[in-house]
């Protein structure tokens, strides 16, 4: 074995090796190995790394391939450094299953699927699609993904451009949005905590730092919709669009967690609305007044548990590429600004319910991030600074 494992260690070694299918293997430590494949007579070979686990008795092997990417008298210590990475990755509790970035995307997919949001997972697969699809990264092995590639792709991200455009206008391309930029990482960096957390990688080091959102990214939201405006865009719609859009005025859900709501969400003895995992992650419950509740009730006649509140005329449940193009032809009828979106609504009506504005009843801050499903501080962050003539209100109060 001595002799063996000096042969594969330089490149005379090897070379003079006969060309067999069985390795020749060099022991690093106890239980863990290093080979050299030598197929046929002028092949350069292949490198392999194999493992014992005594606890299982059973033994696990990976290929290393050619390890041709540096000259021939650096591959032996080339292999060893991946065969000694992967030796870690299993001693540190890691799969013995190998996986790319890309099979990391299309787990989480599929994992967000099951859990009940459509929804998300069909913006998570467009994103995955456009943006790991045929880019580098997506067939780097987790276990040798570094920071290096991350930040790469990264740096690829920040420079690709986007196209935009009204309905029936030219798309035109301009540079990404700290805040489009910042969705995107999101999601790849919730996949690869995913496949951390299922034992394919067992450090989150490569992506940690290079996936840190940019800062102030997202502003103040701005685009207001009053409830004359949200009336006026809900006349404009068609009638499937129309109580799409009625429902979204009528409670502070995200347009994806509305889209995916099912009959079965309803309790129609409690009147309360369950709204399965959103974008915070968790289910939540809202009281609906009376004449919420018989809006919601209405939509639910003759159908079945599993079938969508929301549907459109086909019978199929809303989706973002469905609802776009009609949203922006009836925000145009309305008179509305062309910049306006369907999340817009949300906004509005956070803004309402935080300020009071359209008739609305003031609420604090918990209250609001607890129906709206986000967290306080995004609310303060976000909304805060329109409650500073309720502050002034009361300080006047205090006048003696």
């Amino acid at each position: 074995m001595a002799v063996m494992a000096n042969r594969i260690m330089s490149v005379e070694g090897r070379s003079k090796l006969k060309a067999r299918v069985s390795p020749y293997w060099h022991t690093l430590s106890s239980g863990c190995q290093l080979g050299f494949r030598k197929m046929t007579p002028t092949s350069v070979g292949s490198w392999l790394a194999q493992a014992y686990d005594p606890a299982t008795r059973t033994q696990a092997r990976k290929s290393l391939g050619a390890v041709d990417e540096v000259p021939q008298y650096q591959r032996f210590d080339a292999a060893k450094k991946l065969a000694e990475a992967w030796f870690e990755h299993l001693g540190r509790g890691g799969t013995r299953k190998i996986i790319t970035v890309g099979d990391a995307c299309t787990q989480y997919v599929s994992r967000v699927s099951t859990s009940g949001s459509p929804s998300n997972a069909e913006d998570l697969r467009g994103r995955f699609r456009r943006r790991v699809n045929g880019d580098p990264l997506e067939k780097i092995e987790l276990t040798k993904l570094t920071r290096r590639h991350v930040e790469a792709w990264r740096e690829r991200l920040l420079r690709a451009p986007v196209s935009k455009g009204r309905i029936g206008e030219e798309p035109v391309s301009q540079a990404r949005s700290p805040s489009s930029v910042n969705r995107d990482m999101t999601a790849i960096r919730a996949a690869l905590n995913h496949a951390l957390d299922e034992g394919f990688v067992t450090s989150d080091a490569a992506w940690r730092v290079a996936l840190r959102p940019i800062s102030n990214a997202d502003g103040r939201r701005d685009c207001y919709i009053d409830r004359s405006g949200r009336q006026a865009l809900i006349g404009a719609a068609a009638g499937d669009l129309s109580a799409f859009l009625k429902g979204l005025s009528l409670v502070p859900l995200r347009p994806g967690a509305l889209a995916d709501l099912k009959v079965s969400n309803l309790h129609q003895q409690l009147q309360v609305l369950t709204i399965g995992k959103d974008k915070s992650g968790q289910d939540r419950r809202i009281k609906l007044p009376p004449q919420t509740f018989e809006f919601f009730k209405s939509l639910c006649v003759d159908k079945q548990p599993e079938a969508p509140v929301f549907t459109r005329e086909n019978r199929t449940a809303w989706r973002k590429d469905n609802w776009k193009k009609p949203f922006k032809e009836a925000a145009k009828l309305a008179g509305l600004a062309p910049a306006v979106t369907a999340y817009a609504i949300r906004h509005s009506v956070i803004t309402d319910l935080v300020t009071g504005e359209s008739g609305a009843v003031p609420l604090d801050l918990l209250t609001v991030a607890q129906l709206s499903g986000t967290s306080v501080a995004m609310i303060e962050r976000h909304y805060g600074h329109l409650r500073s003539d309720l502050a002034s209100i009361a300080l006047a109060s205090l006048a003696v």
